[in-house]
């Protein structure tokens, strides 16, 4: 059982080096592509990517409620579409794989906090991780030791607070429909908006498409169909406060992408205001009630979305 834990932990950590560096893959693809077209493309993939996992995992889910879950999909995958588009403009502005990664990453904190007006209870030690990771914020944003907090930023900010109520839709209704039809349903949602807003607003071409495979591969299937199936597998002999923190980790990983791959230097202020980042969310887990985040992120493209998510252990 020992050999086990440790594999899937693993596993976890496999899955949050694999978000992490997607988003590298998604500053690469606005290269090559528009926003829009890259999240259309990107969804689309990792939707189709799942298809098989439901053979494996849900081939006899008994008693699926068509009705629920085209509903319940439907309404994920409106939320993720604003998530993940507000994500990917935000990375268009900023360029920086590592800040999107750490300002993405205060959904953790947020859930908690949002959860308090849907009646949940917050510990004294999610509030302390909230301040870390608002203190941590504020150096992230400095430049020349002054605050300077530009349009990139706050949509990158905005897509938190999306990616936080996107976590507590799948906590409240995911459960209630099988898992994967779920996630399938809100990617293939995402998808398609994306795509149509690609078709209105920006030109898509197809030599774009082509010659951006790379990061379109990377983030379709390997960040939500690699990822997301070494998550169902791993989380079974992980205990959910566990696999959060591993989980945590992804915004450490999206930091070391955009060193080794996009030679990203934040400076001292960037990487300490990231060191409080990370504390303010892993006390933010430890907070928490760990299931519910543990759930989202099984079910996530944060993704983001995982993404969440992720969080998905309970199935």
């Amino acid at each position: 059982m020992k050999n086990k834990s440790t594999i899937s932990a693993a596993m976890l950590l496999l899955t949050a080096l694999i978000w992490g560096f997607a988003f590298v893959a998604q500053v690469e693809g606005l290269a090559f592509m528009g926003s829009l077209t890259f999240g259309g493309i990107r969804f689309a993939m990792g939707a189709f990517s799942l298809l098989p996992l439901i053979l494996i995992f849900e081939r006899r889910p008994g008693g699926v409620n068509i009705k629920k879950t085209l509903l319940y999909g439907l309404l994920g995958g409106v939320v993720l579409f604003c998530a993940s588009t507000l994500q990917q403009y935000g990375i268009a502005y900023t360029q920086s794989a590592g800040k999107a990664g750490f300002i993405t990453g205060l959904y953790t904190v947020l859930v908690p906090i949002i959860g308090i007006f849907m009646g949940r209870k917050t510990r004294p030690l999610t509030w302390l991780g909230a301040l870390a990771a608002l203190t941590g914020l504020y150096f992230l944003s400095m430049k020349g030791g002054k605050l300077s907090f530009g349009f990139g930023d706050i949509l990158l900010l905005i897509g938190a607070v999306f990616w936080a109520f996107h976590i507590l839709i799948v906590d409240q209704f995911a459960s209630q429909v099988p898992p994967l039809r779920f996630s399938i349903t809100q990617f293939f949602v995402c998808g398609v908006l994306s795509l149509a807003g690609a078709f209105i607003f920006e030109k898509p071409s197809v030599n774009g498409i082509l010659t951006g495979w790379q990061p379109l591969l990377y983030g379709g299937i390997a960040s939500v169909g690699v990822a997301y199936t070494l998550q169902i597998v791993g989380q079974r002999h992980v205990e959910p406060a566990r696999a959060a923190i591993i989980f945590s980790l992804e915004t450490l990983f999206a930091a070391l992408g955009g060193v080794l791959l996009l030679h990203e230097f934040l400076g001292w202020r960037g990487y300490f205001g990231g060191a409080l980042m990370f504390l303010g969310i892993v006390l933010a887990q430890l907070g928490a009630r760990t299931p519910a985040f543990s759930k989202e992120k099984r079910l996530r493209q944060k993704f983001f979305c995982f993404f969440s998510f992720k969080k998905r252990s309970d199935s």
